[in-house]
């Protein structure tokens, strides 16, 4: 039993983000000396579990929340980029732009040297051209980069709940195979008293 709370101490191994290896059961025997202790240890097992659980599905939400942002800021991206490469004397741009999911406005743009970007928590800044670029290449880049560790996260949670389902399966065949020997030995101790 101190090996499953040996995995969720702070000088456990885990990966690059934190999260702990799960335990891998070789020997049930180095978790649980007697039956008295399976049930602790099962307990045990579906608590990390659940937390593996939990943090697959906040996870997943990130990511999900990243694969939406990414396309934005890449579509904004490519409207800066395309705004840099227009030439002094170019006629005004018309455009339709989006105010809703149904609803459009047209717009007349003429060549402009700074562009207004949305931070979040509805504030807006102008940014020069250049500067704006940069800074959605920074972000584009975080937000690939996040997504990338989100995905190898999961891949990580889905093998430690194979692992610690793996655990609790052996544990539990175990303890059924010790109830098995514990019945047949008293079946056999009374089968000798009758002869």
């Amino acid at each position: 039993m101190a090996e499953v709370a040996k995995a969720g101490s702070k000088d456990a191994a885990t990966n690059p983000r934190g999260i702990p290896f799960a335990p891998f059961v070789d020997k049930v025997e180095d978790y649980v000396s007697s039956r008295d202790e399976v049930e602790g240890a099962l307990k045990s097992f579906q608590e990390m579990i659940s937390k593996y659980q939990f943090m697959e599905s906040n996870t997943q939400r990130r990511a999900a929340g990243l694969k939406d942002k990414i396309p934005d800021i890449q579509k904004t991206l490519d409207t800066v980029r395309f705004l840099t490469t227009r030439k002094e004397d170019a006629d005004p741009l018309e455009s339709f732009f989006e105010l809703n999911d149904t609803l459009f406005a047209k717009a007349s743009i003429p060549r402009t040297e700074e562009v207004y970007l949305w931070l979040g928590a509805n504030v807006m800044l102008a940014y020069p051209l250049p500067e704006a670029e940069s800074l959605l290449d920074s972000k584009l880049e975080v937000a690939e980069s996040s997504l990338s560790n989100c995905e190898e996260d999961l891949d990580f949670l889905r093998e430690q709940i194979t692992t610690m389902e793996v655990a609790t399966a052996r544990v539990y065949n175990w303890d059924v195979g010790q109830r098995r020997k514990d019945k047949e030995g008293g079946k056999g101790g009374g089968n000798d008293l009758q002869k």
